[in-house]
């Protein structure tokens, strides 16, 4: 009997061992930091140059440095400030994307400063300039993007008028950040091609890119979470914040996108119970719907905007 148990119990070990091993593999693969932009997706390649124009722009363009809580390094995070080029009461804060920081929004940046918005660009918590040694995929972002909506409006001469946008996993944020207490002064959202829940994210990629089934891994990915990060990843879910979301929302995704699969923007759609609107980018793929018309994009945004933000 006792041979026969040890047969069965060896294997049985092996295969727990080799579950933690890829999920602790797995966990600091997506949440670790890292200290450099990543190369984007073969698909954008195309749009290289008109990227880096924009990054041209936004190098050159005066801004200031901004920061949540400034002396304490472990806890510092960075934004940069652009204002209008005449005086505005218009300020937009926008949300990079995974592993990105406020330079790789140098295209939204410009599209914005142009509509007359002042423009705040944070890098998030395990990002550019910004402390932090894991990325919360927006959850704990969630709380910092509150405070940078106060110290918008702490630092207004007169009264500002807030939109909240971000793309990808900004999207996501802003879509967490909406079923917060947000002031009056916050007007509007718009969320590109965010997911609907981290949980439903990392599945999806476990199966998509490494053809792993959620089971065991997606737990023990989870459970890691909670240690390092204070929260299950099953406790965080864009659709819950949005029922509580009371500001109008754009949602914007690429036809596409098999990264942020396009049925989560009807979850995120279908949760919310604010004034809505939902444009589907044909033939775009993941966080390309700018990309594929610079121009239409620009002119759904500012359709958005005169109904809903510009109104009052």
């Amino acid at each position: 009997m006792k041979k026969k148990t040890l047969t069965w119990a060896l294997p049985l070990a092996g295969i727990a061992l080799t579950s933690l091993a890829a999920s602790e593999h797995l966990f600091n693969f997506a949440f670790k930091r890292v200290n450099y932009v990543p190369e984007t997706s073969a698909d954008k390649q195309k749009y290289a140059d008109a990227y880096y124009a924009y990054v041209d722009w936004y190098q050159k363009i005066p801004k200031e440095k901004w920061y949540l809580h400034e002396h304490d390094p472990k806890n510092r995070m960075v934004a940069e400030y652009i204002p209008a080029e005449t005086s505005s009461a218009k300020t937009v804060i926008i949300s990079h994307g995974y592993k990105g920081n406020g330079e790789t929004m140098a295209n939204f940046a410009q599209m914005y400063h142009r509509l007359g918005f002042n423009v705040l660009l944070p890098d998030d918590r395990g990002h550019g300039e910004s402390a932090g040694k894991y990325i919360s995929f927006g959850w704990l972002d969630r709380l910092d993007y509150l405070q940078w909506i106060q110290q918008v409006i702490d630092r207004a001469d007169n009264d500002v008028k807030i939109l909240l946008f971000g793309v990808s996993m900004g999207g996501a944020t802003m879509e967490m950040l909406s079923g917060e207490s947000l002031p009056p002064q916050v007007k509007a959202i718009i969320a590109d091609c965010g997911y609907s829940s981290i949980e439903a994210e990392l599945t999806y990629l476990l199966k998509r890119q490494f053809h792993l089934p959620k089971y065991p891994i997606e737990p023990l990915v989870s459970t890691i979470s909670k240690r390092r990060l204070g929260y299950y990843l099953g406790d965080v879910t864009a659709t819950e914040q949005l029922q509580k979301n009371q500001r109008p929302i754009l949602f914007i995704h690429g036809e596409k996108d098999v990264y942020v699969p396009v049925g989560m923007a009807y979850e995120n759609y279908a949760a919310t119970h604010a004034p809505k609107q939902l444009w589907i980018v044909k033939n775009a793929s993941h966080a390309e719907s700018f990309w594929t018309n610079p121009a239409r994009y620009q002119q759904h945004v500012t359709e958005f905007l005169q109904t809903y933000f510009n109104e009052d």
